[in-house]
């Protein structure tokens, strides 16, 4: 590999994509691995997983880099300290997992993108150029729209069913299912004792996101919920920016397999008057987009 190809990574929570590129931007290799947010997996764990992923992809072509871009979740100190460690990769810089989906939804021009997968996050291109961020504060904190808030808020609906005061509903019956029992108190002692908390609610989500899909209106409640304060953050985010009466005009999207889903994208449309679009291009080309403009 001649020293004008660059290594380009879309570090998440949920996978880890990486790509080479040539001096004409086209990808001549890739290779997926497990997610790395830190914040999810430990910091360890995290740096383990990139360094794999890299060895695997520079060992596909056998050959040296001249630039490598890292766009992780979690602690930008984190990757940054990462990122310095690094050896044979070629100028080394890192940057937010959000700024390759900014740069699909705003092409450069001022607009905004709400993005939820396993966790969620806002990101804004003000009209000078600069780059702010709303939420994304990870899944202690509440990360609204993502997997991790939709399973919490799953489990909260479920044990309120199983304490008799909500109505009965097949999230109920879910959360039976993956404990093996009715009682409340089980339940909820298993989860304090789960080494693994953020994991469980994953998995619980992916169930509730299926329920919802084929009309569950319980499930639709708790999708809806979590994802219409996701679309309340990026509008005091548009707000503080743009004000109100520039949001038809800007570029607004939405990204990630949550948002897109048709009866989410019809409420948080209906509701907005930002005019919201599903994301076109998968956050890996944003990467690659970003690499070329790397000097």
């Amino acid at each position: 590999m001649a020293s004008s190809y660059r290594i380009g990574v879309d570090g998440g929570g949920t996978k880890t994509e990486l790509i080479v590129i040539d001096e004409c931007g086209e990808i001549v290799a890739r290779h997926t691995a497990p997610g790395c947010n830190p914040s999810v997996i430990g910091p360890q764990q995290a740096r383990a997983v990139l360094l794999a992923a890299l060895l695997a992809l520079v060992n596909s072509e056998q050959a040296a880099v001249s630039h490598t871009l890292l766009c992780m979740a979690g602690s930008a100190d984190f990757w940054r300290e990462t990122a310095s460690s690094l050896d044979g990769y070629g100028k080394v810089t890192t940057a937010s997992d959000a700024l390759p989906v900014l740069e699909l939804a705003t092409g450069g021009r001022p607009g905004l993108v709400l993005h939820a997968g396993t966790g969620s996050f806002v990101a804004l291109r003000a009209s000078g150029g600069a780059v702010h961020f709303a939420g994304g504060l990870g899944w202690r904190l509440g990360d609204p729209g993502s997997a991790q808030d939709i399973g919490r808020r799953g489990m909260a609906r479920a044990l309120a069913e199983l304490q008799g005061w909500a109505p009965a509903s097949a999230l109920g019956a879910v959360l039976q299912e993956a404990f093996g029992t009715d009682l409340p108190g089980v339940i909820t002692a298993a989860l304090h004792r789960e080494p693994e908390p953020n994991q469980r609610l994953g998995v619980f989500a992916a169930r509730i996101s299926l329920l919802a899909s084929e009309g569950d209106m319980a499930a639709r409640e708790v999708v809806l919920a979590s994802t219409g304060e996701l679309l309340a953050c990026a509008e005091a985010a548009a707000q503080t920016f743009f004000g109100a009466a520039s949001w038809p005009a800007l570029a607004a999207a939405v990204s990630g397999p949550i948002l897109t889903q048709p009866f989410v994208l019809s409420a948080l449309q209906a509701c907005s008057a930002l005019p919201l679009k599903p994301l076109a291009g998968a956050p890996i080309e944003g990467v690659r987009r970003l690499l070329l403009q790397q000097t």
